[in-house]
């Protein structure tokens, strides 16, 4: 059987997104449908389903299927994860209710943290104990493990994390506990420490394991039964799930570790912002996603997406690296690292009570959605403004699936928003704009200058279903001079699904200063890790040939809390690759922190090993190159509402499908296509490249 389709498919808090793409013609198909928040599994077989329909092609002829996914955030968003149980070692129980002395605003003296996922009568103490070199002080305690699982089953816990102190370093007290719980309770997920984050720091490592346990049935549970429903429609598809980190693993991976996919699909817009940038030469790439829930930003440096270790599950308006930390629960697997903020198509505008318009971080989502949706949405959002404003098409969202109400919008806004402010609607509706624009530009100044970046050096790449229509006034207030806008911005997070590679990701503790390290150690660690990643593409079907493996380690000065992860090279591990690992970690922590200690110690924290099983790529098919102008895409002239224009000025609106390789005209104008809408601001020159991508400079001159 000839298999020569990959499938992509985006889950996001509004719609959820398909991409077709045809591995010999290279042609790309989309289609979007509305999501489906009770059960997301709907939404993802509608959007594979009508993909396949439209373009005529049968299930048993896709070669492979990516899903981008929030199911695990959301079900520890909403609480709704399996009842869990935590066995640690005796005395540290508490740990879960302790968390950590982290506050996002020092002052505030009502925050309260977020409630344990494991309540305290279900967090039960072994004997047991390990020394800080994994040397046995209390052997494990193992008629009591046994009581604790037949405890744990009468209270009808369906999950069960086992964390025990100095774990990462000798797991074999955690092993024997698992099979014990086995033993007793064997319809129970365990989830061991040891498996799921092998690092020192008890509590995040509980908590990554909680995490881990708690929503491994939700997981499990969803990913079956798409599996279920895509095997009786015919589907052969090996069947593969986006990660946090930005590779993909298998389904059966995914119900293992899916803490490992907490970030999903965000992650899947920021590997085709690195895709995009790779093709195209810019290796210094800032992503931006903006769509009906939240805005994400995130960085790709030197041609590769920056990761982090450090992430809050659990908050809806987040940031992973950046931001205030204390409103979610810790997790220590590696992500993309991203800023997101509650700004998205759908975010709702309201008046607080000491007069002042905000925006977010509350969306109105695929249900009821915006108000001009006409679902039943009666509160004012972001896309009511825009579409107030002029700059979205009534007739033409989606392609003209969904017909937007412009009077409902403008109702909206005037009952909720500017009658309270004594204002009218156009300018209240630019203030929605520019509230959400301020608070987008800060998110892209988080991901680039608090990291050591300056945000000029680098090209925007945005996208998403609101992306677009915004990218241009960010760009300028960053001080970005290069915005791209791919072609169908509204799923290019689904593209991101089929451009990345297979991917697994190990960590072993070390914990020892660099003058004393030994350097043949850290090759057999290294050796060791090597085989693992190895072994697991190997079962999943990648050719040797096909494996890159890249090292990391975590380095700090002694004393340090935090750590950055630094790369080393190939090639067997010596004295003089460890000196020059030390030399770069001195200059990333002055780029980082703005400062650096060469004479003081500094430590090697954790070992860090990605096996990568490489996937040939989609290539990008050249864009029609027609003789003459412009004016074969313009489809109209309508008023349109820049502030720096001074209200309404006549706008001409292009149809992106139209505009041809090598095509340049000037702002202010109106890009559409089916599932985004691209504003080009006065002063500023739009240029189609040979892909048929969007570039937005400011304008020299070259327009006239």
């Amino acid at each position: 059987m000839t298999t020569r389709y990959r499938l992509g498919i985006d889950t996001g808090g509004t719609f959820t997104d398909a991409t077709l793409i045809d591995e010999v013609t290279g042609n790309i198909a989309i289609a979007k449908v509305p999501s489906t928040p009770a059960d997301p599994a709907v939404g993802f077989l509608a959007a594979s389903d009508r993909i396949l329909r439209e373009q005529g092609v049968a299930p048993e002829h896709v070669g492979y299927l990516v899903h981008g996914t929030t199911v695990a955030t959301n079900a520890v968003i909403e609480g709704n994860v399996a009842p869990t149980g935590l066995i640690t070692t005796d005395g540290f129980r508490d740990m879960l209710e302790i968390a950590r002395q982290v506050r996002p605003s020092l002052y505030d003296l009502r925050f309260e943290k977020p409630p344990p996922l494991v309540p305290r009568h279900r967090c039960i103490g072994i004997p047991e104990r390990l020394d800080a070199q994994g040397r046995v002080v209390v052997p494990l305690a193992e008629e009591m493990v046994r009581q604790a699982g037949r405890r744990l089953r009468e209270e009808g816990v369906g999950a069960i994390a086992v964390c025990f102190l100095h774990s990462y370093l000798n797991p074999d007290h955690e092993r024997r506990a698992g099979e014990l719980l086995r033993e007793v309770f064997p319809e129970a997920v365990i989830s061991l420490s040891c498996d799921v984050a092998p690092e020192f720091r008890e509590y995040l490592r509980a908590s990554t394991t909680v995490i881990n346990a708690a929503v491994r049935p939700i997981v499990a549970r969803y990913l079956s039964t798409i599996e279920e429903q895509l095997r009786a429609a015919d589907f052969a598809a090996e069947l593969l799930v986006m990660q946090s980190s930005g590779g993909v693993f298998t389904f059966a991976a995914a119900q293992e570790k899916p803490v490992f996919m907490v970030e999903s699909g965000p992650a899947a817009g920021v590997m085709a912002a690195t895709y995009l940038g790779g093709v195209l030469g810019h290796k210094d790439v800032i992503s931006f996603d903006m769509g009906g829930t939240t805005a994400k930003a995130g960085l790709i440096h030197d041609g590769r997406p920056r990761v982090t270790k450090e992430y809050e599950v659990g908050v809806i308006a987040r940031s992973t690296g950046g931001g205030a930390k204390g409103h979610g629960y810790p997790i220590r697997t590696p992500v993309v690292d991203l800023v997101e903020i509650g700004a998205g198509g759908g975010s709702i505008a309201w008046v607080d009570s000491g007069g002042v318009l905000r925006v977010g971080p509350h969306s109105a989502g695929a249900d009821p959605g915006p108000a001009c949706y006409g679902w039943g949405g009666t509160e004012p959002t972001i896309t009511d403004a825009n579409l107030v404003l002029g700059r979205l098409n009534p007739g033409f969202f989606l392609g003209g699936e969904i017909a937007l109400d412009v009077d409902r919008a403008f109702r909206a806004i005037e009952d909720r928003c500017a009658k309270r402010l004594g204002r009218d609607v156009l300018t209240v509706a630019n203030g929605i704009v520019e509230i959400a624009n301020a608070a987008m530009t800060n998110a892209l100044r988080l991901v680039s200058v608090q990291r050591g970046y300056d945000p000029r050096d680098f090209v925007l790449v945005a996208f998403g279903g609101a992306g677009p229509v915004h990218a241009n006034w960010l760009a300028t207030e960053a001080g970005i001079r290069t915005t791209l806008i791919p072609m169908s911005p509204g799923t290019t997070s689904a593209l991101g699904l089929l451009v990345t590679d297979l991917q697994h990701d190990y960590s072993v503790a070390l914990n020892q200063r660099a003058d004393r390290l030994d350097a043949p150690r850290v090759e057999r660690a290294y050796q060791e890790l090597a085989e693992q990643g190895c072994a697991a593409l190997r079962r999943e079907g990648i050719d040797a040939a096909d494996v890159r493996l890249l090292r990391q380690a975590d380095m700090c000065y002694v004393g340090q809390s935090y750590e950055l992860t630094m790369p080393l090279p190939n090639g067997i591990v010596d004295a003089g690759t460890l000196t020059a690992v030390l030399d770069a970690f001195h200059h990333a922590h002055d780029q980082a922190y703005g400062f650096s200690a060469p004479g003081e110690p500094a430590e090697f924290v954790n070992l860090r090993l990605t096996a990568i099983g490489t996937i040939a790529k989609p290539r990008l098919r050249d864009a029609p190159s027609r003789a003459g102008d412009d004016r074969s895409a313009l489809k109209e002239t309508r008023p349109v509402w820049f502030a720096e224009g001074g209200g309404f000025v006549d706008c001409p609106i292009f149809d992106r499908y139209r505009l041809a390789a090598g095509t340049v005209f000037a702002g202010p104008a109106i890009v559409e296509e089916p599932d985004s809408t691209t504003v080009i601001h006065p002063g500023f020159v739009a240029r189609v490249d040979r892909y048929g991508n969007l570039l937005l400079t400011p304008d020299g001159g070259e327009s006239r």
